[in-house]
Order: structure tokens, then C-alpha cells, then sequence
């Protein structure tokens, strides 16, 4: 694949200041992006630190503060794309859980629960698409909006009931999406599983991430745990011109999860 796929391209990646995003948003530099909207909620030095290694891949970066959860937010980190006419490709990866792992404990999560997670992680993405539905259709070609789903959304694993229920919702929305904004736009989501970053941290489990790490190499068919680079590999995909016939396409990064052998307490 050549690594020019986004040479000239306008990139905006929610929740890029640490992991899964900010490899989003270095990659797409790398790849020849001209410029990278960083989007972070609350982690000002740690977006700051991925708009340097964007400026120092070759792009230019704006780093923009918003809740997607709040749709004038949303507006704002659209309107940070203005000065350059277009945004080419959307990345809604800002998300948010709620640690319950035995889901058969009905009374760890509650109906507010449900709700901050379906207000960031599905509702705050369709209304980043809403904001931005103008810049994505300026550009002279398709453009490609990516949402980052997860395993836990196909097979109800993950972290809590809420959490897995919030990215199958974020899946069906992709479909409902791609039929909607096509033929100028492009919907796909793509869906990890474990990827070795401190998404994985349970703050109520110190040594969380390194049992599932373990765990993950042990029980995957590809005997791996994924990196943020991984993922952003097959992220970066799902909007080049490499995919430019999918949409409405739902893409399993997970080292082969899905097929049934990894721990099922899996995020």
C-alpha cells in the first residue's frame, strides 16, 4: 500500500490526544496528510504532544478542544476545519466507558450510565458527522467518515452492558449513515478488540491491562495483542482512496476475537 494515500488530504480526529487517535492522526501525517484537526476533551498536554509528532510527520496541526457530547462542541471542532475548505476524512474515535466487567451483575450500571456512554459514543459521533456534513461533501471527490466501534459491540463483551450496547448502536448507526449520505460521503466503522494502550487501565484494577495483555496473546488465533498502530492500519484503510468501492462496511481488527477463543471480560 502506498504511503501517500493522503497526500493533500484535510484529516479530523476526535479524541486524538493518546492512543487509538493520536495513531490515527500521526499515520494520516505520515501518509502525506496536509493538515490534522486534533480533537481532545480534557487532556490538553497529551493533544499537544500529538499535534508535535503530526508537525513533525510532515502535516499541519490544529489542535481543537470539544465534548462531542455537546453538539455546539461538535460545531466548534468542525469549524476548526474552515481555513482549509473541506475535511476529506472524519474520525470519530472519542469514546468513553463505564468499568462493570461481570455483566451479569445488573446493578453495577444504572439508566445514567447508559446514557453518558450513548451520549459520547454514539450520539456525540452523529452529531461530529452532522457538524461536518458540509466540509465532508466541499472537497471534489467522495469523502470518508471512519467510526471506531469495537469488538465488544458485535459479540456483547467488554467492560460493561452499557459499553458493549453503546458500539452496537454506533455499528447499525454506520449503516444507516452510509445509505443516507452516499453517494458524497462514505460511512464504515472499524471494531478492536484489545489494543495494548491505557484505554485498558480499570482504575478499580491496577494490573488490568497486563492480565489482559497476557490473556489476549494466549487466547487469539493470531497469538497477539494489538498495538494502537494495528488498528490505526486498518483505520487509515477505511477512508484512503485503497477502499474508495466500502461503505457500510464494518471491519473486525481484533486478532481474530470474534472467533470465539479470547477471554470474554475483554473491553
Amino acid at each position: 500500500m502506498a504511503m501517500d494515500d493522503y497526500a493533500g488530504r484535510v484529516v479530523l480526529v476526535t479524541g486524538a490526544s493518546t492512543g487509538l487517535g493520536r495513531a490515527i492522526a500521526v499515520g494520516a501525517a505520515t501518509r502525506g496528510a496536509k493538515a490534522v484537526i486534533v480533537n481532545y476533551a480534557s487532556s490538553a498536554a497529551e493533544a499537544e504532544i500529538t499535534a508535535e509528532e503530526v508537525r513533525k510527520a510532515g502535516a499541519e496541526a490544529v489542535v481543537v478542544q470539544g465534548d462531542v457530547g455537546e453538539d455546539a462542541d461538535c460545531r466548534k471542532i468542525a469549524a476548526a476545519a474552515n481555513a482549509f475548505g473541506r475535511i476529506d476524512a472524519l474520525f470519530n474515535n472519542a469514546g468513553v466507558t463505564k468499568f462493570a466487567p461481570k455483566h451479569d451483575d445488573l446493578d453495577a450500571v444504572n439508566a445514567d450510565d447508559f446514557l453518558r456512554l450513548y451520549k459520547i459514543n454514539v450520539v456525540g459521533a452523529f452529531q461530529m458527522v452532522r457538524a461536518a456534513r458540509t466540509l465532508l461533501e466541499a472537497g471534489e471527490g467522495t469523502s470518508a467518515v471512519v467510526n471506531t466501534s469495537s469488538i465488544a459491540g458485535v459479540v456483547g463483551i467488554g467492560s460493561s452492558v452499557p459499553y458493549a450496547a453503546s458500539k452496537g448502536a454506533l455499528t447499525t448507526m454506520t449503516l444507516s449513515l452510509a445509505r443516507a449520505l452516499a453517494p458524497k460521503i462514505r460511512v464504515n466503522a472499524v471494531c478492536p478488540g484489545f489494543i495494548d494502550t491505557p484505554w485498558f487501565d480499570d482504575p478499580t484494577s491496577p494490573a488490568s491491562r497486563d492480565r489482559l495483555r497476557e490473556a489476549t496473546i494466549k487466547a487469539t488465533p493470531l497469538r497477539a495483542a494489538s498495538t494502537a498502530e494495528d488498528i490505526a492500519d486498518a483505520t487509515l484503510f477505511l477512508a484512503s482512496p485503497h477502499s474508495r468501492h466500502v461503505t457500510g462496511e464494518t471491519l473486525l481488527v481484533d486478532a481474530g476475537t470474534h472467533l470465539g477463543f479470547a477471554s470474554l471480560s475483554m473491553r
